[in-house]
């Protein structure tokens, strides 16, 4: 198992040998340095701590700063495990880049969706709501959420209106087209979750 921690660049398109367009998405990934080495012995379980982005050292507390004095590595911005089956191998302090992937493999990209903020049913859900017209006063509704006397309450997981997006995400299965070590960007077939310069996880598909 492999990962690496990027930022979503955004997407545009390619063209492959046939000529047809390929529409990709563009990660900078790494480089990330490894800040913890977790083994089995001792932590239970084979991993490796990931660093990424720069973070100024007057904005990070002490806990932290130890930290990353330790594994003698700027502070980073953002940290993230992997979970390796074999990090005895692996140093504290080396770098992980982009090269780590090759063209062809297949990769699963975990980030943050975009926020929709509060929504009704209709854009959250995709209900129909009612007529538009001869004199509805239920456009974009959801209609009746329950029974009267029996039972006599709303049942849980109803679909209701609320917060839309900023979830967890993850997609699986994606191709890497293609992989620029020199300038740590890797482009991945469709679409990922987030936004523009939003951070993201890219692991090996099991």
């Amino acid at each position: 198992m492999k990962g690496i921690i990027g930022r979503k660049v955004g997407m545009t398109r390619i063209f492959d040998e046939d000529g047809k367009v390929v529409p990709v998405t563009v990660i900078e990934a790494g480089p990330c340095p490894v800040v913890q080495v977790k083994t089995k012995d001792r932590d239970g379980y084979d991993a490796i701590q990931l660093g990424f982005g720069a973070r100024k050292e007057h904005r990070t507390n002490k806990p932290l700063m130890g930290h990353f004095g330790k594994a003698g590595v700027a502070p980073a911005r953002m940290l993230r495990e992997v979970r390796l089956d074999d990090a005895s191998g692996v140093e504290v302090g080396s770098q992980v880049k982009a090269d780590i992937f090759k063209v062809g493999e297949r990769v699963r990209v975990t980030g943050f969706s975009k926020g929709k903020g509060f929504q009704g049913v209709v854009k959250r859900w995709g209900f129909a709501g009612g007529p538009d017209s001869h004199g509805s006063k239920t456009h974009r509704q959801g209609g009746s959420i329950g029974q009267c006397a029996t039972p006599a309450k709303v049942w849980k997981n109803r679909k209701m209106p609320g917060h839309t997006g900023n979830r967890r995400v993850t997609v699986k299965g994606i191709e890497v087209v293609q992989v620029d070590p020199e300038k740590n960007l890797i482009a991945v077939r469709g679409a990922v979750p987030g936004h523009v310069r939003s951070y993201v996880l890219v692991m090996e598909q099991s």
